[in-house]
């Protein structure tokens, strides 16, 4: 696991946080952890093959995750996720996971990435708890976007 492979998704997680919530998010303590799906939390699975395989998870609180809607809906406060709120919050992660993937490639990696699979439930994950690259993003007056990188 490189520490590399982390920065096109941090960086790009910055540029589409900024572009479609209008805030600037800060980074947090790069680390590695054990991923664990938690209950009451969202997670947006992005799988890639090519030159780099494995996946992209980005874990959001469930309260985090309507923030984050809200501000992607230019301040419309969304109070449960419905299905408007799971297709902007996937789109969030797939915007993220497509601009590093350029990214990637314009360093002469190739890769290739899936639609999104949200997860809202531990057990319906059917993941399988290993240790990944991450990085929480801060966003102010919202909350934490977890990236964590697990690609082999």
């Amino acid at each position: 696991m490189k520490a590399e492979y982390i920065n096109p998704f941090l960086e790009s997680a910055r540029i589409v946080i900024e572009q479609v919530a209008n805030i600037r998010p800060t980074t947090g303590q790069l680390g590695i952890k054990d991923v664990k799906f938690v209950e009451k939390y969202i997670w947006i699975q992005i799988g890639m093959t090519g030159q780099m395989e494995g996946d992209v998870v980005f874990g959001l609180a469930e309260d985090v995750a309507l923030k984050m809607v809200s501000a992607m809906m230019g301040g419309f406060v969304i109070t449960e996720m419905d299905e408007m709120g799971k297709s902007a919050i996937s789109e969030l992660g797939n915007m993220i996971s497509g601009n590093a993937s350029t990214m990637l490639f314009n360093q002469g990696v190739r890769v290739d990435i899936t639609p999104p699979k949200l997860v809202q439930s531990a057990t319906a994950a059917g993941f399988v708890p290993k240790k990944a690259l991450t990085i929480p993003l801060i966003m102010d007056g919202i909350g934490e976007l977890d990236i964590q990188v697990l690609i082999t």
